[in-house]
């Protein structure tokens, strides 16, 4: 980037602490408060937790290669910029590139906007006769009464991340302390009150291994995995780390060991003091707000109505972080040409990509409008393909030019690469096909899309 401080740029503020609470608070957000009934109801009961063990091994050895990808290639995008400096010069340089970004303004809109849709809820939840006014009274669907509020917060943050880097690493800090003081909570309280015998004993042939099995562990893989999104944000914003080639791949690998051993630890405080049974019964309060019944059964109606507000900080310290990430993959496109240019555009003074923060908040607030089981459901599966897979051998093809200097280097290599791939083939294929066929239509009107811009480029030229 430009040198002369007088022309807007990006700047290399963003230290080990910054890049660290910007990706924890991004994998923490509303995920683990939201997603807990359903990752239990995912194999009917607690086994349900071997989905998140099978997840973070996953997740760790992913990581091994985004940290690698990460240290040797510094720059804004994320897997876009990857693609693009990899395969530079051939074919698939053009063609990869646009497909990301092709199925992330989808996959990654529809991510954030589960978020909205899940702080929304959260805040109907203090004030149950708004949605009953709306719903009776004024006629409106659920889609209207969640999507609103969901909207009014998507512009609440895109107000916030109008500011200098600098400026949002400090935020991010001190967002991230609220969400360490939520889930802190819950661990400490659910720890204090433990009852093993609301876990044990598991159903029945809860561990036979049959076809059935398996389609439950993957669909609670699915869900763990989106609650482990987020661990490779700061790669998106590899243009603003402060000597990245160490950064990143600290960064990536500290917040995965952090978070999972948060997550391990608040689903058994969850479910040691609210009976699994529960909170997968669709109607009850432990369906709805596993948090709430929590504080509830601990301390009542007004402890929960607390805390629940400070989810709701958790939920939007989560998306803060994502939206920013988001931005930069969409500026690095626009700025390299693969994507609309008016997109590159950077604020005059405070030097942040006004135009993409800007498309990333409106395709959120159309999809906050969306059922949040297909939100989450989407957000996951279509990005399986050219960002999770696509990265494994995009990985192996830069080991294999030996141009590129690699600071860090994968663990183990290449037994990381194939335990992920392994790991994603695995989700891919016991996903719903309702999803695979929405899927493939994203990727196939891709491949159209891409075919047609090069039609009208060579005309052109």
């Amino acid at each position: 980037m430009p040198d002369d401080t007088s022309t807007p740029h990006l700047e290399r503020g963003l230290n080990l602490v910054h890049a660290t609470s910007l990706n924890v608070a991004n994998m923490l957000g509303a995920g683990p408060f939201i997603t807990i009934p359903v990752l239990l109801a995912a194999m009917g009961g607690p086994q349900a937790m071997l989905g998140w063990f099978v997840a973070m091994v996953v997740v760790m050895c992913d990581g091994l290669i985004w940290a690698e990808l990460g240290a040797a290639l510094p720059g804004s995008g994320g897997t876009y910029h990857y693609f693009r400096e990899i395969y530079k010069g051939t074919e698939w340089g053009k063609l990869l590139p646009f497909l990301f970004i092709w199925q992330f303004l989808v996959s990654g809109t529809l991510e954030v906007a589960s978020g909205y849709i899940g702080a929304a809820n959260f805040a109907l939840s203090l004030a149950p006769g708004v949605r009953e006014m709306a719903g009776g009274q004024w006629g409106w669907s659920a889609r209207v009464i969640e999507g609103l509020p969901a909207s009014i917060m998507v512009a609440v943050i895109f107000l916030l991340l109008c500011q200098h880097i600098r400026s949002l690493g400090w935020l991010s800090t001190v967002l991230v302390a609220g969400v360490l003081a939520a889930v802190g909570t819950v661990i400490v309280l659910g720890m204090m009150n433990f009852r093993a015998e609301l876990i044990l004993p598991f159903p029945e042939n809860a561990f036979r291994v049959d076809r059935s099995f398996l389609l439950g562990l993957g669909a609670a893989m699915q869900v763990a995995v989106y609650d482990y999104l987020g661990y490779y944000n700061i790669c998106h914003l590899g243009e603003e780390v402060y000597k990245p080639e160490k950064t990143i791949p600290r960064a990536v690998l500290l917040s995965i060991v952090i978070v999972a051993t948060i997550y391990v630890l608040m689903n058994l405080s969850f479910i040691g003091v609210v009976p699994w049974q529960e909170a997968v019964s669709e109607g009850t309060m432990a369906n709805r707000n596993i948090a709430g019944a929590f504080m509830t059964r601990l301390y009542g109606e007004q402890a929960a109505s607390l805390f629940t507000g400070l989810i709701i900080w958790t939920c939007l310290a989560g998306l803060f972080a994502m939206t920013l990430g988001y931005s930069r993959i969409l500026y690095a496109a626009a700025a390299n040409g693969d994507f609309f240019t008016a997109f590159a555009a950077l604020h005059p003074t405070r030097g942040f990509p006004w135009a993409a923060l800007g498309l990333i908040s409106v395709l959120t607030a159309f999809f906050c409008f969306f059922p949040l089981e297909i939100v989450i459901t989407g957000a996951v599966t279509l990005r399986i393909v050219i960002q999770f897979i696509g990265q494994i051998f995009a990985l192996h093809a830069l080991r294999r030019q030996a141009t590129t200097p690699l600071p860090f280097r994968m663990w183990l290599y290449p037994a990381p690469s194939v335990i992920a791939l392994v790991g994603w083939l695995f989700l891919l294929f016991t996903s719903d096909a309702k999803v695979l066929l929405l899927l493939a239509g994203v990727y196939a009107a891709g491949v159209v899309a891409y075919l047609v811009r090069k039609r009208v480029a060579l005309r052109a030229g």
